[in-house]
């Protein structure tokens, strides 16, 4: 069950927006985050959850998506995600960098469980850090680390292997509907 769940869960960047994610459903995936592991385990990780309309939106328009695409606005309008998950670093636990790896392993815990509940996500690293701490009023030692997005996947991503000259670039289909993503064998990760 958990090797299908890793399968099924890929960076979505479109979404069916009829379907919307409440923020219960978002607050049962933030809930799981504080069984995972923590570094020295401060649980320095804040989340803020948001699934109105109209603040969904004001972050939409703060985060950057697929950065290899550059000729593709993503996620299409009409397509963007119903809800997101702002995961926060309280850097009066410790230092950023310490607890970066736990927001990872957070928003991975949150991505497995939005796609065992017939929705998915993306991890988004590329956002207007100082827009998004006013426009969510965070407290000052409170910091944006990562933006989860979720929703009802409304795309197809297509896994590939690598090709020969190496490259692991993702790509569109010429609609821009199908999304692939190459992947390196299990021989060529092993050392």
């Amino acid at each position: 069950m958990l090797k299908d769940l890793v399968m099924r869960n890929r960076s979505y960047r479109g979404y069916d927006r009829s379907v919307r994610m409440t923020r219960g459903d978002l607050l049962s995936l933030v809930d799981l985050c504080r069984f995972t592991a923590s570094s020295m385990n401060r649980q320095a990780l804040k989340f803020h959850v948001s699934s109105e309309e109209e603040e969904v939106m004001a972050i939409q328009r703060l985060t950057g998506w697929a950065r290899r695409l550059p000729d593709l606005n993503l996620p299409f309008p009409g397509s963007e995600p119903t809800g997101f998950v702002v995961i926060c670093i309280d850097e009066s636990l410790g230092g950023k960098a310490a607890f970066q790896r736990d927001a990872g392993a957070a928003a991975e815990v949150m991505l497995l469980a939005a796609v065992e509940k017939g929705f998915g996500g993306c991890m988004i690293g590329t956002f207007d850090s100082r827009a998004l701490s006013e426009l969510l009023s965070l407290p000052e030692k409170v910091v944006p680390d990562l933006v989860v997005a979720f929703g009802k996947p409304d795309e197809k991503i297509i896994l590939t292997d690598v090709g020969s000259d190496g490259g692991t670039g993702y790509y569109r289909s010429p609609d821009g509907r199908t999304h692939y993503v190459p992947k390196r064998t299990l021989e060529d990760i092993l050392i």
